[in-house]
């Protein structure tokens, strides 16, 4: 093979790498700005302030299943929460905005544990779980995460419902098991609490 096919050839292996890298790094973005909220589809969602999308308790469409081990190695079924208000936060160990948000939803949790209010993190593109609980015990983080290293439960929320899509999303589901509310960026208490305390009142 001559040196200038040769060349040519790692020229095009090097270009279709670029385009699969950066294909990643936009479906799995640390707090982009250029985020697009949806889904495709009849939504039927409301974005407000802060970035919060909300779906009223009539268009309100059922939770995938998300069942799998934690980082500690246990079984854990979203579904044996139904009857509670369950906070799914999708993060990494790597990403900035989920270490910025990381302390809010710690304290957060505990706050709202007696009112019926359960959190679950879904930890995605660890491949060391070492790495991610460190981060839980550094955020004092207590409650569980199910390990996700490449993104299949995340997968799993219909298209048109309020799915995660970026890296840190929030989910809520309500005590039906419903998904009602969505966020796309990283949040604070009060931010947390405006997106929660609407679903804790619900009767």
């Amino acid at each position: 093979m001559s040196h200038g096919r040769a060349s040519r050839r790692r020229f095009t292996l090097l270009a279709a790498t670029t385009a699969v890298v950066a294909g990643a790094l936009t479906l799995s973005a640390c707090g982009g700005d250029d985020i697009k909220s949806g889904g495709g589809g009849d939504t039927n969602f409301v974005t407000g302030g802060g970035g919060i999308s909300t779906v009223a308790p009539k268009d309100r469409r059922a939770a995938p299943e998300l069942a799998g081990t934690t980082l500690e190695g246990e079984k854990l079924d979203v579904a044996a929460y139904k009857g509670k208000v369950v906070v799914l936060n999708v993060w990494g160990s790597w990403c900035g905005p989920c270490r910025a948000e990381a302390k809010h939803f710690a304290a957060v949790s505990k706050e709202t544990a007696g009112q019926g209010v359960q959190f679950v993190g879904i930890n995605t593109r660890d491949t060391q779980k070492d790495a991610a609980l460190n981060f839980e015990a550094d955020a004092d983080i207590t409650y569980p995460s199910l390990y996700d290293p490449v993104g299949k439960l995340i997968l799993r929320f219909p298209k048109g419902t309020l799915n995660p899509q970026t890296i840190p999303s929030t989910v809520v589901i309500d005590r039906e098991g419903r998904i009602a509310a969505r966020t796309l960026q990283a949040l604070d208490a009060e931010q947390l609490h405006k997106m929660i305390d609407p679903l804790i009142a619900e009767k």
